[in-house]
C-alpha cells in the first residue's frame, strides 16, 4: 500500500533505471527526485527537473538527503537543507548545462570552452566544500571562488545577477526593500569598476647578461631611480653573475629576484625609470696580461635603464632585454644612468651590438597582504623585499625599520709623489669604541646579507672620484651608541705586487654626545694621513680628532691634510630613533623644567614622522604637564593635543588613529583632565561669534571627537576610581558645554562667513562626540541633546552654504548611529531628521545625501520591525509615510525627468539617486498595512489632493515598470518591485471605487489606472513564457502570476464602471488589446470579455462599432509589428469552443447577441488581419532582406488596401515594403512600390501635413517628389522606358507653369535615357515558378504558386538553392506534377520550382521589323502577365524509328494576378490553362522558332554586333547536321507521308504551313552559309565547307531546286539596322547587284526602286554578290543622336528568289518618323503601358492593325530575266491601287562625326513571310510584282512628316551634351523632401481605386500651348483631346 513519505523527500539517483515496469520512471546517475510516496522498497515521486512525469523507482537506487518541506500536501515544495551555496552551484550547473550545449549548436566556440573549464572548476571546488574537514577559512576561501565564478557565469550567459550576503544569498522577503537594492547595486558596481590599488609593487627576476664575452665576475645593482629629484627612491638590490653572465646562484632563484615595494601611484610616472648598475670584478684595464697584476678590483662596466610607464603598457609576462651602456669617460660614472635617461649620447657608448641584459619585470597591484595571496608563488622562498629610502606614503602602526643608509658621494685627493693620478678604493667599515669592528652591519644590497666591511669600485687614475654608491648599515638600536663608521683610502697599483696601500682614512659617529642621531644629509669629512698602518687602528686616538670640516677649529692637525677631503651623504629611515633635539628636550621636561614652554611652542613644527614614532611618550608628557601645571600651560598643552589629534587625520599617519585609541582605553591616566578639557573646549566655543581668526577654533572642533574620548575616559577613570562622586557636576558642565554649542549652532550668517565653516567643522564630528556620550549618560538623554543641537541649526540658509551639504552627512552619521538604531531614542530624533531631510527634499538640494539618509532610516527601521518592536516600527513607518511620501513621489518624478549627464561618474551617481529613493518608496509602501492604507489615504483633506497624490503615485509607478528602470540582469528586483505595487494598486482599488465612482466620477485616475494596469502585465520580468523552466517554477512559487492577479482587478474595475464604460472607448481599446496579447491562456480568458462590454456599450450609444473596429485593427497592427500576439490568440477571437476556463471566447459571446451578425463580421475581419499581421511579423523575424519578408509585405499591403480600406495603414506599408526593396537592391520594385503612393495624388496645390518624413508641403510638390525619387529608382534598375514616361508627365506639369528651367533639364533627362537604351546591355531576367506546399508555410504562401523574376545572371539551380535556404526546412520536389492532397495538408513544406518562359502580349514593337534587339528585349521580359511551360509527353504508340509522330506537348499557360515586374519580385497565379499540342503543330512550332533564331543570328553577324561568328557556326550546324533528332527529314517522314495526309484531312492547312517554313528554312540557311562565309575564322574553312555540302545533300532530300525557292518562299521586309525607320532623316539605299552596291539619288515623289540582279544558279554565286556588300559602309542620321546599330531579334526579313529583285521604296506609314500631330505620336508609351490590354504570344505573332494588313499578290513565274520593262508596270499598278508610295532622298555626301561608317541593309532571303503570301503595293511592302523581293529602307520618311529630305549640301548636325540623372532639379517651393510621407486630408475622401486599376486620365497635346496654372486641371488636361489616348498611370507598367 501506497503511504504519503514523511521525512525520504529529497535524494540522488546512485545507478541508472531503465523504468521499464508498469509506471516505471526512468532515471539517470546524478537526477535528484522528490519522493512522494513509499511502498515495500519502491518510491513514487518525479525527477525535479521534469516535474509533470512521476513514476516509480527502486529505494535502493536513491541516496537520501535531508530536506525541509515547505506546504505540505499537494503542492509542498522541497529545499535541500545543505549549504545554500552548494545549492545555488548545483541548480546554476544545472541550468548551465543546457545553454553550455546551445552554445555549440550556435557556433560559439571561445565561450564554450571556458565555460565547459569553469564548470569543472566549480564540480572541483565543490568536492573540497562537501568534505567537511577543512577549516572554517578555507570554508570561506572555497565559496569565495564559487561565487566569483558563478557570477562570471551568470554574465556570460546573460542570466540574473544573484544578491548575496557572505557568499550566499538573500531572499528578498526577509531584507527590506533598500538593503536588497544595496546588495544589488554593490555588486552591480563591483562588476563595472573595479577598484584602484593605490599601493603598486614591482617584481624584478635578473636573467643574465646575454652575449656577453668579458671572462669576469660581475654584480648588477638594481635600484628605483626618480630622473625628475634625480636622486634614488629605492634601496639596490644586488646579483652577481658569473662569468658566462648568467646569475652564480642559478638553482637558487630567490637570490635573482626582488620586490620593489610601495611604490605609489605617483611613482608610476615616464620619469622613474629602474637602473641597473653593472660592476665587473678583475683587472684594473679590461685585457690586460694576468701576468701585470693578480689583484681583483671592482671596476664600472655598463648602464641600463628602463622606464616604470613603459611596463604598464608592455606585456610583462615578457622577458625585456636591456641596451648596456657604458661611460666615454670614466670619471663621470656617477652620472651615466642620468645621461642615458637624457640620451646624452656623447658621454656613453653601447657596450657591443649583442649585448643586452635580460630581466623579466612585474607591476603588481595591490597592498601586501592581498599581493601575498594573490602570487603565491612568488614568497615560496624567502624572496628579497628591497625597501623604499624613507617611509611610505601610507605608515602602518607596527613597521618596525632602523636602517641607516650612506652613499660614498665624491673624494678629493692629492697625488702623494705619483707622477699620475691615483687608483682609490675606499672601504668601508663599522666599529665600536673599543675599536672591534662589528660584522653583518655593512650591506651593499638587498640581496645580499650584511658583511663585515665593503669595497667600492675604483675608478682609474682619478684624484677626484665620484662614486655615488650606496650602502646600508642595519644597525641595532642598542649599539648606537658609541659606534662610528671609518672609510679607509688606497691606492691600487696595476704594478706593484701584494696588498693595497692605504694612504687615508675618515671617520663618522653614528650618535652624538646630546643623544642625538647622526644628521641626514651630505657630510664632508676630513682625510686623515696614514702613513702607517697601525696608526689607523688606534681608536682612541683618531675618535678624539675632529671628523668633518665643521668641527676644525683653529690651526689644523699636522696628521690631517688641508687639501684633501670625502664626501658622504646619510639617510636615517628609523621608526624609534630621532634626530630631532627639540622633541627630545620635549620627553625630558621633568628634568629640564624651564624648556617646556619652549618645547611645546616648537612641537608644531617637528615632523609628524618623528612625533607618531613617539606617540605614546608624547601623550604621556602631555598630560603629564597638563595635571602638574594646567594653570600655566593648561592652553598650551590643550593646543599640542589638538594638533596631534589632527595630525592623524592625515592619509599618511590615519593608520596611528587605532594607536591612539589603544593608549585612551589602556594607558591613558588622566583621571582629572576632563575638568580642564572641558574648560578649555568650552572657552573656545564661548569665543566663536566675536573672534576674528577662526583658524585655531576650527582646529579645535575638528579634533572634539577625541577631546571628548579623553574627557568620557577621564571621567571613567575618576568615576571609577572615587566611587561616582562629582556626576551632578560633570552632567552641568557637559550641558553648559552644549548651551555654548547649541548658540553659536543657531547663529544665522548671511552668505559664506567664517563662522559658516565652524558651524560645518563642528558637525562633522558631533555624530561621534553623541556616541561618546552614550558611554556616560542614558540614551534618551543624548537623544535630548543630539535633538536641541540638530533643532538649534538654521533651517533656511544660503543655497551655496557648505552647511548644508555638512549638516546632512551630520544627520546621516547620526541615522548610522546607535542613537536611531535604538527605539527608546529614534523616536526622540525621528521628528527633526525628518524636518530636515524634508527641506532638502523639497528644494532638490543634496539629493543623495538625502537618498543615503533615508535608505538607512527605512533599513534599521525594517530591521525592528519584527518581533515585540513591531507596533513601534509600524508608527514610526506611518510618520515617515506622512511626512515623506509626497515629497518622495515628487523627487523621483523629478529625478527621472531630468536628462541624465554624460560624465561616467555623475550618470552612477544619477543611477544610484533615482534606484535609492525607488528602494525607499518600496520599502515604505511594502511595510504598510491595509489600516495604514486607509489611515493614510483618509488624511488627505479633499479630493483634489487624494487625486494628486494617486496620479502622481500611478506614475511614479508606471516610471517603475521601465525596463530601463534597473538593469536587465536585476530580475529579483524587478519582481519585488512588481510585487510591491500590485499590492498596493489591490489596496488603491476600494479608495478609487469609494473616492471617484458615480457622480464623484473622474477621469483621468480611472484612465492612468487602467494605463498603469496594462504596462504592469506587459513587463518582460513577468514573461514567464520566455524563462527557463526552473527559474519559471521559482517565481510562481513565490510570487505566482501576477499577471493574472492584475487581469482580474481589471475586469473588476471595468465592471464596476457601469454607464462610464463609454467614456473609455474608444480610448482604452489599445491599452486592452494589448494586455490580451500576452500569451496567458487565463489571462487572455478574463480581458477578452471586456471587448464583448465594448461593443455592447458602443453599439447602445451609437448603433454601431465602427469605432471599436477603427481601433482595434489600428492598435492589433502595431502590436503584433512589435512582436505580440500568436496563433492561439487568433483563436480565442475566433473558436466558437469556450477555451481554458471559464469565460467563452468573444465570438461565443458575441453569437448570443442581437447585432451577431456585424459583430462576427468585425470579428472574422480581424482574425484575417491578424493572420497576416502573424505572417508578416514572422517573415520580418528572419531578419534578412528574403521573398519572404517582401511577400508578408505585399500580402498585408494589399488586404489593407482592398479588404479594409485603411489608406493611412497602406501607405504605411508602402514605404515598408519600398524600404526592403530598396535594401535588397530590387530598384525596378522598389519603383513600382513607390508609384502606390504616387497615383494617389494629384496635381494640385492641397497641402499636406508631415508625416513619415516627408515635410510640410503641397501635394504637387510631394507628387514631384515621389516622380524624381521613382525615376531614379527605375534608373538603377535599367528599366529607362518607364523613367521617359514619368519624364513626360513631369515635363508636362513643368511646362503647364513655365518652369523652363525644369523642363529643359527633364527634356535633357529623356533624351540621356534614350541613349541608354540604345547603348547600354540589359540582362534577361529568368523567370520560375515555385509551389509552396504544406501547413508549415506562412498563410500567404501557403498551398500556392507563384511565379519569381530571378536575379541578374540567377539560373534554375541558383534559384532552387536560393529558395532552399530561405527555407531551410523545406523539401525540394523533384517532378512537376500537381501535388496530391497528402502534401498539401502535410505538416512540413514542400518546393516545387521550374522555369518557365515568358509569354509577350500584343505589342507591336515586338512586331515590326527594324527595331533594334535593345529596345525589344526589354518588352520580351517586362509588363509580362503570362507565362508558359511544356511538357513533351507520347501518347498512343511511340515509334521507335521516328518519334515525332506520336510527340505531343501539354503546354501549361500561367497568368499571374499582376504583370511581373511590379511591386513584388513574384506574384500568385491566377490562372492556370493547360492545352495539348499535336505533333504537327509542335513539328510547325518548333520550324518556325528555329527560323527565327537563324535570323536574328544571321542578323547580327550581318550588322557585326557579334564578336565572333561561333554562335552562328554551331546554329547553322545544329540545324543542317542534325545527327540528334534527324533534322528536316524526320518531319517529311512523319508529316508529309501519303497516310499522314489520308488520315488527316483536317491538317491539310498545317502541312502546308509546315512545308512553307521548311522551305523556309532552307532559303534561310543558304543565306546563312553566305554570310557565314564572308565573316567565318580561316580555321574554320573545313567547317564551312562540310555544311555547304550537307546543306546541298538536305536540299537535295527535301525535293528542291535552287529555282523553286521563289514560288516557295515569301518576302518580308529587311530589318534596320540601325534602329527604327522612322528615326532615321536621310535615307540609305539598299540595292546590291552582283557587280556591286550602287546608290540610287531621290529624284521625284514618285518610287524610284533599285534593281539588283540575282541569279541563283547555285550557292556560291548566289551569296557571293549579296555578301559581298554586307560590309559595305553607309551613314545615318541616326549617327547625331549616337545611337548603335542593334538588329531586332524578333523577325528577319527574307526575300523571294528570282530573276529579277526589286527593293521597293514605299514602306508602310507606320514605319515613318510623324510629327508631334500625328496619332502615332508616342506609340512607344502605349508599349510601356497596359500589359493586359495586349495581348500577343511571341510565337505566333498577331496580324498587324488594318493600316498595316498585306494584300495577297498573285504569284508570277520567276523566268522574266530583267526588272526594267516592269517597272512602268510597277508603278501603275501601284497607282491603281491608291497606295502611298515613298521615295528615297538623295545621299548626303558629308560624313557623320559620330562614325565613320555604317552597314547598308541587304535584302535577304531570311525575312519573315506572312502566311497569306506576297503583297502587291501594301502598306507594309511596295515594289515589282515580279521582283520577288520587297525591302523597306531604314531611312524612309514619313509623307506625313512635312519636312524636307536633308540635301547633300545640309551639314550634320553635332550631338548636345545630355543631362544625366544625378544632375539637381531646380525645385518649385522649397527643399525637395524625402521620399516618404503621407497627407492629411482636409476634404472628405475621396475615392481611390487600387493601383492597378486606376482610371487613366486623358493626355495632354503635347503640341499645344499648356494653360496657365491658375486654370482648372480637367480643363487643362481636357482642352484637346488626342486620337490615342497616353497612359499617365505607371502603374500599368
Amino acid at each position: 500500500m501506497w503511504v504519503p513519505t514523511e521525512h525520504e523527500k529529497y535524494g540522488v539517483v546512485l545507478a541508472n533505471f531503465r523504468g521499464l515496469v508498469q509506471f516505471g520512471l526512468p532515471l539517470e546517475i546524478g537526477d535528484t527526485v522528490q519522493i512522494l510516496e513509499k511502498c515495500e522498497g519502491w518510491y513514487r515521486g518525479f525527477i525535479i527537473k521534469n516535474p509533470a512525469i512521476k513514476g516509480i523507482f527502486p529505494s535502493c537506487y536513491i541516496h537520501l538527503k535531508n530536506a525541509h518541506v515547505k506546504n505540505k500536501g499537494q503542492f509542498e515544495t522541497v529545499i535541500p537543507t545543505e549549504d545554500s551555496v552548494i545549492t545555488e552551484m548545483t541548480l546554476s550547473l544545472r541550468d548551465w548545462g543546457v545553454m553550455w550545449k546551445q552554445l555549440y549548436v550556435k557556433n560559439e566556440g571561445e565561450l564554450f570552452h571556458r565555460l565547459w573549464h569553469v564548470m569543472n572548476e566549480i564540480l572541483e571546488l565543490r568536492q573540497q566544500a562537501l568534505v567537511g574537514h577543512l577549516t572554517q577559512d578555507c570554508i570561506s576561501t572555497i565559496k569565495q571562488h564559487i561565487t566569483a565564478r558563478l557570477d562570471w557565469g551568470n554574465e556570460q550567459l546573460g542570466l540574473d545577477l544573484v544578491p548575496r550576503r557572505d557568499f550566499s544569498m538573500v531572499d528578498p522577503d526577509n531584507i527590506s526593500v533598500t538593503e536588497l537594492y544595496q546588495l544589488m547595486e554593490r555588486r552591480h558596481r563591483r562588476k563595472e569598476l573595479p577598484v584602484q590599488a593605490s599601493m603598486h609593487h614591482l617584481f624584478v627576476q635578473m636573467k643574465g647578461l646575454m652575449s656577453a664575452s668579458l671572462g669576469e665576475d660581475l654584480e648588477a645593482f638594481l635600484f628605483v631611480y626618480d630622473s625628475r629629484e634625480s636622486r634614488p627612491i629605492r634601496h639596490r638590490f644586488l646579483v652577481r653573475l658569473n662569468k658566462q653572465g648568467v646569475p652564480s646562484a642559478a638553482e637558487k632563484t630567490e637570490k635573482q629576484c626582488t620586490l620593489f615595494v610601495d611604490l605609489g601611484s605617483s611613482d608610476l610616472r615616464k620619469d622613474v625609470y629602474v637602473v641597473a648598475h653593472i660592476i665587473r670584478i678583475g683587472r684594473m684595464v679590461a685585457g690586460e696580461k694576468k701576468s701585470v697584476c693578480n689583484t681583483q678590483y671592482r671596476r664600472p662596466f655598463g648602464c641600463a635603464v628602463i622606464s616604470i610607464a613603459d611596463l604598464l603598457t608592455l606585456d610583462s609576462k615578457d622577458d625585456h632585454l636591456l641596451k648596456v651602456y657604458a661611460c666615454n669617460v670614466e670619471s663621470e660614472w656617477f652620472q651615466i644612468h642620468d645621461n642615458v635617461i637624457r640620451k646624452v649620447s656623447s658621454r656613453y657608448s653601447l657596450v657591443g651590438s649583442n649585448a643586452g641584459l635580460s630581466m623579466s619585470l612585474q607591476l603588481l597591484h595591490g597592498d601586501m597582504e592581498q599581493i601575498r595571496k594573490d602570487y603565491m608563488r612568488i614568497f615560496t622562498r624567502n624572496i628579497s623585499i628591497t625597501k623604499r629610502l624613507g617611509f611610505a606614503d601610507i605608515i602602518m602602526p607596527g613597521e618596525i625599520r632602523n636602517d641607516l643608509y650612506v652613499t660614498l658621494e665624491k673624494g678629493e685627493f692629492e697625488k702623494g709623489g705619483k707622477s699620475v693620478a691615483r687608483n682609490v678604493e675606499v672601504s668601508v667599515h663599522v666599529l665600536g669604541s673599543d675599536g672591534e669592528t662589528l660584522k653583518d652591519l655593512v650591506c651593499a644590497g638587498s640581496g645580499e646579507l650584511g658583511a663585515e666591511q665593503h669595497h667600492s669600485f675604483v675608478l682609474y687614475h682619478s684624484n677626484s672620484p665620484r662614486w655615488a654608491e650606496q650602502i646600508k648599515l642595519p644597525v641595532p638600536l642598542d649599539l648606537y651608541r658609541g659606534l662610528h663608521i671609518r672609510f679607509e683610502f688606497r691606492h691600487c697599483s696595476t704594478k706593484e705586487k701584494g696588498e693595497k696601500k692605504i694612504f687615508g682614512f675618515s671617520f663618522v659617529p653614528l650618535m652624538q654626545e646630546d643623544g642625538g642621531i647622526l644628521s641626514d644629509g651630505t657630510h664632508e669629512l676630513l682625510v686623515h694621513k696614514c702613513e702607517d698602518a697601525a696608526n689607523a687602528q688606534d681608536v682612541a686616538r683618531y675618535l678624539r680628532l675632529p671628523h668633518s670640516k665643521a668641527q676644525v677649529t683653529g690651526n689644523s692637525q699636522p696628521a690631517r691634510s688641508s687639501k684633501e677631503s670625502f664626501w658622504v651623504t646619510s639617510f636615517l629611515c628609523s621608526t624609534k630613533l630621532t634626530q630631532n633635539g627639540c622633541l627630545l628636550d620635549l620627553l625630558r621636561w621633568r628634568s629640564q623644567p624651564e624648556k617646556i614652554a619652549d618645547c611645546l611652542a616648537k612641537l608644531k613644527d617637528i615632523d609628524g614622522t618623528e612625533i607618531v614614532k613617539f606617540l605614546q611618550d608624547t601623550l604621556d608628557t602631555l598630560f603629564g604637564i597638563l595635571d602638574q601645571n594646567s594653570q600655566r600651560y593648561g592652553l598650551k598643552v590643550f593646543d599640542c593635543l589638538v594638533y596631534i589629534i589632527n595630525l592623524l587625520q592625515d592619509s599618511k599617519f590615519q593608520h596611528f588613529k587605532p594607536v591612539m585609541n589603544t593608549y585612551i582605553e589602556d594607558h591613558f591616566a588622566g583621571t582629572l583632565s576632563y575638568r580642564d578639557l572641558i574648560k578649555l573646549l568650552k572657552w573656545y566655543i564661548d569665543r566663536i561669534i566675536d573672534a576674528e581668526h577662526h583658524e585655531q577654533i576650527q582646529q579645535v572642533l575638528k579634533a572634539a571627537e577625541y577631546v571628548f574620548k579623553y574627557i568620557v575616559q577621564s571621567r571613567r577613570l575618576y568615576a571609577g576610581a572615587s566611587g561616582g562622586q562629582g556626576e551632578e557636576e560633570f552632567r552641568c558642565s557637559v550641558h553648559e558645554l552644549f548651551k555654548s554649542v547649541h548658540l553659536f549652532l543657531s547663529h544665522e550668517s548671511k552668505g559664506i562667513s567664517p563662522i559658516t565653516h565652524t558651524q560645518a567643522v563642528f558637525l562633522r564630528s558631533f555624530p561621534t562626540v553623541c556616541c561618546e556620550l552614550l558611554k556616560v549618560f542614558l540614551v534618551r538623554e543624548v537623544a535630548v541633546l543630539a535633538h536641541d543641537t540638530l533643532g538649534s541649526l538654521p533651517v533656511a540658509a544660503h543655497t551655496d552654504c557648505p552647511l548644508q551639504a555638512v549638516k546632512l552627512q551630520c544627520i546621516a552619521n547620526t541615522v548610522e548611529s546607535p542613537l536611531y538604531t535604538n527605539q527608546e531614542s529614534r523616536c526622540v530624533v525621528l521628528p527633526v531628521i525628518l524636518r530636515h531631510l524634508q527641506l532638502h527634499m523639497q528644494e532638490q538640494r543634496d539629493l543623495v545625501m538625502c537618498a543615503h539618509i533615508l535608505t538607512s532610516m527605512l533599513s534599521a527601521i525594517t530591521k525592528d520591525g519584527t518581533g515585540s518592536g513591531e507596533s513601534t516600527a509600524t508608527e514610526e513607518v506611518n510618520i515617515i509615510m506622512d511626512s515623506m511620501a509626497g515629497v518622495l513621489l515628487r523627487t523621483i518624478l523629478e529625478v527621472t525627468n531630468c536628462p541624465q549627464p554624460a560624465g561616467t561618474a555623475l550618470r552612477l551617481q544619477y543611477q544610484d539617486v533615482t534606484g535609492e529613493f525607488v528602494a525607499c518608496l518600496l520599502t515604505l509602501l511594502r511595510l504598510l498595512s491595509d489600516k495604514d492604507y486607509q489611515r493614510f489615504l483618509s488624511r488627505f483633506p479633499s479630493k483634489e489632493e487624494l487625486m494628486a497624490f494617486l496620479l502622481q503615485l500611478f506614475t511614479v509607478f508606471e516610471i517603475l515598470i521601465r525596463p530601463d528602470m534597473f538593469p536587465k540582469d536585476w530580475t529579483v528586483m524587478q519582481l519585488v518591485t512588481s510585487n510591491v505595487i500590485i499590492t498596493t494598486l489591490l489596496y488603491l482599488s476600494d479608495a478609487l471605487k469609494k473616492n471617484f465612482l458615480n457622480d464623484k466620477f473622474d477621469f483621468k485616475v480611472w484612465e492612468s489606472y487602467f494605463y498603469l494596469a496594462v504596462v504592469f502585465i506587459n513587463q518582460q520580468c513577468l514573461q514567464l513564457e520566455k524563462f527557463p523552466p526552473s527559474k519559471r517554477k521559482k517565481v510562481l512559487e513565490k510570487y505566482g502570476d501576477m499577471r493574472v492577479m492584475i487581469g482580474c482587478e481589471i475586469l473588476s474595475m471595468w465592471q464596476s464602471l457601469e454607464e462610464h464604460k463609454l467614456t473609455f472607448i474608444p480610448g482604452m481599446i489599445g491599452l486592452f488589446l494589448e494586455a490580451t496579447l500576452v500569451p496567458q491562456p487565463d489571462l487572455r480568458n478574463v480581458m477578452i470579455p471586456i471587448f464583448h462590454d465594448m461593443m455592447d456599450s458602443e453599439l447602445s450609444r451609437s448603433g454601431n462599432f465602427k469605432q471599436v473596429e477603427t481601433k482595434l485593427i489600428d492598435k492589433l497592427d502595431s502590436l503584433m509589428s512589435e512582436g505580440k500576439g500568436d496563433e492561439t490568440y487568433k483563436e480565442l477571437f475566433n473558436n466558437i469552443i469556450p477555451l481554458f476556463g471559464p469565460y467563452p471566447s468573444l465570438l461565443k459571446k458575441i453569437e448570443s447577441e442581437t447585432w451577431r451578425e456585424s459583430g462576427v463580421s468585425l470579428i472574422t475581419t480581424v482574425t484575417r488581419l491578424m493572420e497576416r499581421l502573424l505572417d508578416y511579423r514572422d517573415c520580418m523575424k528572419i531578419g534578412e532582406m528574403d521573398g519572404k519578408n517582401i511577400g508578408g509585405t505585399v500580402n498585408l499591403l494589399n488586404f489593407y488596401k482592398t479588404e479594409l480600406n485603411k489608406e493611412e495603414m497602406y501607405i504605411r506599408y508602402i514605404h515598408k515594403l519600398y524600404d526592403l526593396h530598396f535594401k535588397a537592391q530590387n530598384y525596378t520594385e522598389a519603383a513600382y512600390t513607390l508609384l502606390l503612393y504616387d497615383e494617389l495624388l494629384e496635381w494640385t496645390e492641397r497641402p499636406l501635413r508631415e508625416f513619415l518624413g516627408y515635410p510640410m508641403q503641397s501635394e504637387w510638390q510631394r507628387k514631384e517628389c515621389l516622380h524624381l525619387t521613382i525615376i531614379h529608382n527605375f534608373d538603377r534598375g535599367k528599366c529607362w522606358e518607364n523613367c521617359i514616361i514619368l519624364c513626360r508627365e513631369l515635363a508636362n506639369q513643368y511646362e503647364a507653369y513655365y518652369d523652363y528651367r525644369n523642363l529643359s533639364k527633364m527634356r535633357m533627362m529623356e533624351a540621356s535615357l534614350y541613349d541608354k537604351i540604345m547603348n547600354q546591355q540589359r540582362l534577361e531576367p529568368e523567370f520560375f515558378r515555385i509551389g509552396f506546399y504544406g501547413k508549415k508555410f506562412p498563410f500567404f504562401l501557403r498551398n500556392k504558386e507563384f511565379v519569381c523574376r530571378g536575379n541578374d545572371y540567377e539560373r534554375l539551380e541558383a534559384f532552387q538553392q536560393r529558395m532552399l535556404s530561405e527555407f531551410p526546412h523545406a523539401i525540394a520536389m523533384q517532378h512537376a506534377n500537381p501535388p496530391d492532397q497528402t502534401i498539401l495538408q502535410a505538416e512540413a513544406q514542400y518546393l516545387q520550382i521550374y522555369a518557365v518562359s515568358p509569354v509577350p502580349e500584343g505589342q507591336d514593337v515586338l512586331q515590326r521589323d527594324g527595331v533594334p534587339n535593345n529596345i525589344k528585349s526589354f518588352y520580351k521580359v517586362n509588363h509580362i502577365w503570362k507565362f508558359r511551360y511544356d511538357r513533351p509527353f507520347h501518347k498512343g504508340t511511340k515509334d521507335k524509328e521516328n518519334e515525332f509522330k506520336s510527340l505531343w506537348v501539354e503546354r501549361t499557360t500561367l497568368t499571374l494576378a499582376q504583370s511581373l515586374p511590379g511591386i513584388s519580385r513574384w506574384f500568385e497565379v491566377d490562372k492556370r490553362d493547360l492545352v495539348e499540342m499535336s505533333p504537327l503543330e509542335n513539328a510547325t512550332e518548333v520550324i518556325e522558332n528555329k527560323n527565327l533564331q537563324l535570323r536574328t543570328l544571321i542578323a547580327q553577324c550581318q550588322t557585326r554586333q557579334m564578336q565572333n561568328s561561333n554562335p552562328l557556326t554551331m546554329c547553322l550546324n545544329g540545324v543542317i547536321d542534325a545527327a540528334v533528332n534527324g533534322g528536316l527529314a524526320r518531319y517529311q517522314e512523319a508529316f508529309f507521308a501519303k497516310d499522314y495526309i489520308a488520315n488527316h484531312p483536317q491538317d491539310s492547312d498545317k502541312i502546308t504551313r509546315l512545308r512553307e517554313l521548311m522551305f523556309e528554312q532552307a532559303h534561310i540557311l543558304e543565306f546563312g552559309l553566305a554570310v557565314h562565309e564572308k565573316f567565318v575564322p580561316h580555321d574554320m574553312r573545313p567547317l564551312h565547307k562540310k555544311l555547304v555540302d550537307q546543306f546541298h545533300m538536305m536540299r537535295s532530300s527535301l525535293g528542291l531546286q535552287p529555282q523553286e525557292f521563289p514560288v516557295l518562299v515569301r518576302a518580308t521586309p529587311m530589318h534596320f539596322a540601325s534602329g527604327s525607320p522612322r528615326n532615321c532623316r536621310t535615307p540609305v539605299p539598299n540595292a546590291i547587284s552582283p557587280d556591286g552596291s550602287r546608290m540610287v539619288m531621290r529624284r521625284s515623289p514618285l518610287t524610284y526602286p533599285a534593281v539588283n540582279r540575282y541569279s541563283s544558279s547555285s550557292l556560291s554565286s548566289q551569296a557571293s554578290n549579296e555578301v559581298s556588300n554586307i560590309t559595305g559602309q553607309s551613314e545615318s542620321s541616326d549617327e547625331v543622336f549616337n545611337m548603335q546599330p542593334s538588329p531586332s531579334t524578333s523577325s528577319l526579313s527574307s526575300n523571294q528568289s528570282g530573276s529579277t529583285h526589286v527593293n521597293s521604296s514605299g514602306p508602310s506609314s507606320n514605319r515613318a518618323s510623324p510629327l508631334p500631330s500625328d496619332k502615332h505620336k508616342h506609340s512607344r508609351d502605349n508599349l510601356c503601358l497596359s500589359p493586359r490590354d495586349r495581348l500577343c504570344t511571341g510565337v505566333f505573332p498577331s496580324p498587324l492593325d488594318p493600316t498595316a494588313r498585306t494584300i495577297p499578290l498573285q504569284i508570277v513565274d520567276s523566268t522574266s530575266s530583267r526588272p526594267e520593262p516592269n517597272l512602268p508596270t510597277l508603278e501603275k499598278g501601284a497607282g491603281s491601287l491608291g497606295l502611298g508610295t515613298r521615295s528615297y532622298s538623295p545621299m548626303p555626301t558629308n560624313k557623320s562625326p559620330q562614325k565613320t561608317s555604317m552597314p547598308p541593309l541587304t535584302p535577304s532571303p531570311i525575312d519573315g513571310l506572312p502566311p497569306g503570301g506576297l503583297v502587291l503595293n501594301s502598306p507594309a511592302r511596295s515594289g515589282s510584282c515580279s521582283s520577288g523581293i520587297s525591302s523597306l529602307s531604314r531611312c524612309s520618311v514619313s509623307e506625313t512628316c512635312g519636312m524636307d529630305p536633308a540635301t547633300s549640301d545640309s551639314p550634320v548636325p553635332l550631338p548636345m551634351p545630355l543631362p544625366t540623372l544625378e544632375e539637381p532639379m531646380v525645385r518649385r517651393g522649397s527643399k525637395t523632401p524625402p521620399p516618404y510621407s503621407v497627407y492629411e486630408r482636409n476634404n472628405p475622401r475621396r475615392a481611390t481605386p487600387l493601383p492597378h486599376s486606376l482610371s487613366v486620365p486623358p493626355a495632354v497635346d503635347a503640341s499645344g500651348l499648356p494653360p496657365k496654372p491658375h486654370l482648372n486641371r480637367s480643363l487643362r488636361l481636357h482642352s484637346e483631346p488626342r486620337p490615342r489616348t497616353v497612359p499617365r498611370k505607371v502603374s500599368q507598367l
